[in-house]
């Protein structure tokens, strides 16, 4: 990933390096490895692939920060809080056509065609994102909007992993629901964080998704259970909480209500459905891992 900005602007290269060093779980590679490993892909594209993946991550990340106006990611400064509005933008664009260099390394156009249709998921999910309906209590928008964020790239993580993999098409299909799956509980989890996790840990204030006027899961629930309560109403009726004590109050309701178990349980069906998919291919030290990767999405600290 680092070899991709060689030859290219030194400030390229710096930021690159500056957004790898950062660090994160790399998840996404990490299961498009397993998951190539375990069906027999060939070693030097599924390297390839992992590093198109996290690159493409990478690049999403330095757009969203700059929508966003964050100042900090994994504890360092962003690189909009260092560069111009226009630098940001042009260094998340190389890094997106980096990434599909890599990708176009696999040496197949199923995988290049399903590349490009995760980029356009995203970008589109997040144009919906800004220009959609604020404070709005609905499960079908939501869904769309998390699978846009975040369970479109793992499903493609693990989907083109099996498409460069001597496998059958129903393979290929089990790997993307396992994908699919495990990323729409990988954002519920961390829509649910945003609510129990310190600002400290968090990075930007406690609720800050419903700050802005976008309803997670723990909202939605919350609304739909205590409908009586004001607030609810409020939700309900697309209204958004002015900040202040009111948006404040709200936050800490939803925090200690029962809408963070629900929301809990949802993400385990979906681990669930995932796993369920998964265990069609046959077990092996790689299945294992993707296993434990799965339960270990739900675990996350509460």
């Amino acid at each position: 990933m680092r070899s991709q900005a060689d030859e290219n602007h030194p400030d390229l290269r710096s930021a690159l390096n500056l957004l790898l060093s950062a660090g994160g779980k790399r998840i996404r590679p990490g299961l498009t490895m397993l998951a190539g490993r375990m069906l027999h892909a060939e070693h030097e594209r599924l390297l390839s692939l992992s590093a198109a993946i996290e690159l493409l991550h990478t690049a999403t990340l330095v757009h969203d920060d700059l929508i966003d106006n964050s100042l900090l990611r994994r504890g360092i400064p962003t690189l909009n809080s260092r560069w111009s509005p226009g630098a940001t933008v042009l260094t998340g664009d190389f890094i997106f056509a980096r990434a599909a260099n890599m990708a176009a390394e696999t040496n197949s156009i199923p995988v290049m065609k399903i590349f490009a249709r995760t980029l356009s998921t995203i970008v589109n999910g997040e144009i919906t994102q800004l220009f959609g309906n604020r404070c709005t209590v609905d499960r079908e928008s939501y869904c769309f909007r998390i699978y846009s964020k975040t369970a479109s790239l793992f499903e493609t993580s693990a989907q083109a992993a099996a498409l460069i993999s001597p496998v059958e098409e129903q393979v290929v299909e089990w790997m993307r629901q396992y994908g699919y799956n495990i990323g729409m509980a990988f954002q519920i989890i961390d829509d649910i964080l945003d609510f129990t996790s310190q600002e400290d840990t968090l990075g930007k204030p406690v609720g800050s998704d419903l700050r802005q006027g976008i309803i997670t899961l723990p909202a939605i629930i919350y609304a739909e259970t205590y409908h009586d309560d004001g607030y609810a109403a409020d939700l309900l009726a697309g209204r958004c909480i002015p900040e202040g004590d009111r948006i404040e109050e709200l936050i800490l309701k939803i925090r200690t209500s029962d809408a963070i178990q629900k929301s809990h349980a949802e993400a385990v069906r979906y681990v669930e459905t995932g796993l369920n998919a998964l265990r069609q291919v046959p077990a092996g030290p790689e299945r294992f891992a993707l296993e434990e990767l799965a339960n270990y999405i739900v675990q996350r600290e509460l």
